[in-house]
């Protein structure tokens, strides 16, 4: 199933672009030089992706010890429910909850960081404003964190989680160079769209928890379990 983390991050680095954008268009840049610029901006892309490959060590720790609680490959059916009611479900419904108020305390943070480096023109501060950017709340990483905790494996929750954001690569690339590129309404058709293949992965999710036999989709029980045993031994 890390396919699936690689389209999310292509499809859905449209809706980065509205988001990730105003950040990738005032990068402080060495724009002297096109080396110079596509140096500092792969070290902006490393920051994100190794922020994102950390989250997934973690979020697919966490999928393990619910493997190993006896959730075994449900575990997958779970999380595909999940990442479809996140998109049916309105976002205002989660902010009730007061289990957001340390996220928004902890993302307060993270923008202050990012407000110190980018008025700051060195590959140390480029580097770090990709690595802060990568915890910057967005719906689209919430879903691919998900799809790590459903791998129930650190490296494949890090696989997973870099996979997505090597699908961002290429449109915020493509930001930083050029700036705002797209028009506001093709964006916005894309991100309704976005809602769409979200829902379709998490239906990938479920399939592949049924154990249907399907080839690459859902194959059957047995081995799924003697993937994750054997992904498990991995060291």
């Amino acid at each position: 199933m890390l396919y699936t983390a690689f389209i999310l991050g292509l499809l859905g680095s449209f809706h980065c672009i509205g988001m990730c954008g105003p950040i990738a268009f005032v990068l402080p840049l060495d724009r002297t030089s096109k080396a110079k610029m596509i140096f500092q901006t792969t070290l902006y892309h490393f920051g994100r992706l190794l922020t994102y490959t950390l989250i997934g060590i973690l979020f697919g720790i966490i999928g393990k010890g619910l493997y190993l609680a006896g959730f075994q490959q449900r575990l997958s059916i779970l999380m595909g429910i999940i990442m479809i009611l996140t998109v049916v479900i309105p976002i205002s419904v989660f902010n009730r909850f007061s289990i957001t108020k340390p996220i928004y305390k902890l993302i307060g943070k993270v923008k202050q960081q990012l407000g110190l480096y980018l008025n700051k023109k060195s590959n140390k501060s480029i580097f770090l404003i990709g690595f802060f950017n990568g915890f910057l709340p967005c719906g689209l990483v919430y879903m691919a964190l998900i799809g790590s905790i459903a791998t129930s494996n650190a490296i494949l929750g890090a696989s997973y989680m870099f996979l997505f954001g090597l699908g961002t690569v290429p449109m915020m690339t493509l930001a930083v160079f050029t700036g705002n590129f797209l028009k506001v309404s093709l964006r916005n058709k894309i991100q309704k769209a976005i809602p769409i293949f979200v829902i379709i992965i998490g239906i990938l999710f479920i399939l592949r928890g049924l154990g249907l036999g399907i080839p690459y989709i859902s194959p059957p029980d047995t081995k799924l379990i003697i993937s994750n045993n054997a992904s498990g031994c991995v060291k």
